[in-house]
């Protein structure tokens, strides 16, 4: 047995960080009085500890690495199975993250029971509830499969005896905040023990082919479990997005070794947890008022699925000298980049309005090709004239007025016959630039090059 040593250091209680003296302020995080003393325990290396050289890993011809065809997990989940790449990769390790109550562990126990009933044996690991709180879930879901194993447990060594025990298809540990290394001196959730739990599993389902699902909770500064010290080491991290008060979801890749990262999946919170959403954009676009001013239709991409969804405007005059710019949805900085250009090039006088933005359902778009839906939203409350209910409409705004191209019009244009718009309003250098893409037949394509000829077409006169 290698010879173990103790030396004393320095553990911030408020990040994590081990510093080898005391001081009053942590370096690392800025907080005053968090350094407390702690004894660490390191084994000394021992010349039998290291490996010869005949048994190290030897470079190998690219032509002669044994490709693995192990097939993938299927999941009747379409929308997480498009969003994974086709499935779960045997052997991978996937971060999920989100704020806390959006609804992480009912996806994943869903996802659990799916690949349960189907694969085999799943071990969904909870550091955080107990079997019973799971077990009511369950129940609650419907779910009742017995291949569906639940564990109590907290500690990341008794986590991999009863990984190696089970031999389960698929392991989920909610979350990895929650659960420490007896070998470590810090406490569950700081920096070192969330990497060093995060690395223990990820070694035990590469050895073992296993894929684990790792829960993982955001900081303030939006950062999944920690600063970021957990994605670089999985294969894929996963987003979930939404507000909590309404009932739309978004799964999104942010990283993903065995598939696309321009993948979205959505869903829908209710009484029977997360359920699918094949067509978002006709939900989005159920309650909509069609001749109301101040309502206009976008066709954002969210990856390579086309959304179709309400952009709405209020302008409200005002007594301040300071009118306010409020962004539900779109980026605040685009709203206002939007109303200069209304200003200046349209000749719309926004000084004296409060405009207010909203995407309804609780979406966020970030796209560039929603800037013509909000600048026409916004004309058409302050000129209170309602925009064309057929038209669909999609395009970016410059700062000279300017209309520039999107990308991905083909796609864009189907989704919007499919939910019965007759006419598009684009930048016209998209149709120039579209290839070879044939346009979809029942569809009226007006091209426009400036913003002052696209509210022409739009609004009603």
């Amino acid at each position: 047995m290698p010879a173990v040593k103790e030396k004393k250091q320095y553990l911030c209680s408020a990040c994590g960080a081990m510093q080898l003296r005391w001081a009053g302020k942590c370096p690392e995080c800025g907080e005053w009085n968090t350094l407390e003393e702690v004894t660490v325990r390191e084994p000394e290396k021992s010349r039998s500890s290291v490996a010869p050289v005949n048994t190290m890993s030897q470079p190998v011809s690219l032509p002669n690495v044994v490709k693995d065809d192990a097939p993938r997990l299927t999941l009747r989940m379409i929308e997480l199975g498009r969003v994974l790449g086709g499935g779960i990769v045997p052997g991978s390790c996937v971060l999920v993250g989100g704020d806390p109550g959006i609804g992480k562990s009912t996806l994943l126990l869903q996802m659990a029971a799916d690949v349960a009933q189907n694969a085999g044996v799943v071990l969904y690991v909870s550091a955080e509830e107990s079997a019973h709180q799971i077990g009511r879930r369950a129940t609650r879901l419907g779910i009742r499969d017995e291949r569906l194993m639940v564990l109590s447990e907290i500690v990341v060594e008794a986590i991999i005896e009863h990984i190696e025990a089970v031999k389960p298809v698929l392991v989920i540990v909610d979350s990895v905040q929650a659960i420490y290394s007896g070998n470590g001196a810090s406490a569950a959730g700081t920096v070192s023990q969330v990497r060093d739990c995060a690395a223990a599993l990820l070694r035990v389902g590469k050895a073992q082919n296993i894929p684990i699902f790792l829960v993982g909770h955001v900081t303030k500064e939006g950062n999944i479990a920690g600063p970021r010290v957990l994605e670089h080491m999985v294969d894929a991290v996963l987003q979930l997005e939404g507000e909590r008060f309404h009932a739309f979801r978004l799964l999104r890749s942010i990283k993903n070794r065995f598939g696309s990262t321009n993948e979205v999946g959505v869903f829908e919170m209710n009484e029977q947890g997360m359920q699918e959403v094949r067509n978002p954009s006709e939900l989005f676009l159920a309650e909509r008022l069609p001749n109301a001013t101040g309502s206009a239709i976008a066709v954002s991409m969210e990856g390579t699925r086309p959304l179709l969804v309400e952009v709405q405007a209020l302008c409200s005059a005002t007594a301040f000298s300071m009118p306010r710019r409020t962004a539900n949805g779109v980026d605040t900085n685009r709203l206002l980049l939007l109303t200069a250009v209304l200003s200046k090039r349209v000749g719309i006088d926004l000084s004296d309005q409060d405009i207010f933005v909203n995407v309804v359902g609780g979406m966020r778009v970030d796209e560039p090709a929603a800037d013509l839906s909000v600048a026409i939203a916004i004309a058409s409350s302050v000129r209170n004239r309602p925009v064309h209910a057929d038209l669909a409409i999609m395009g970016e705004v410059g700062l000279s007025g300017e209309l520039r191209s999107v990308g991905q019009l083909a796609r864009r244009l189907h989704e919007a016959t499919k939910l019965g718009f007759t006419r598009a309003l684009t930048p016209r250098s998209t149709l120039q630039r579209r290839g070879g893409d044939s346009l979809p037949p029942g569809i009226e394509v007006i091209g426009v090059r400036t913003l002052y000829e696209a509210l022409d077409v739009a609004l009603i006169k």
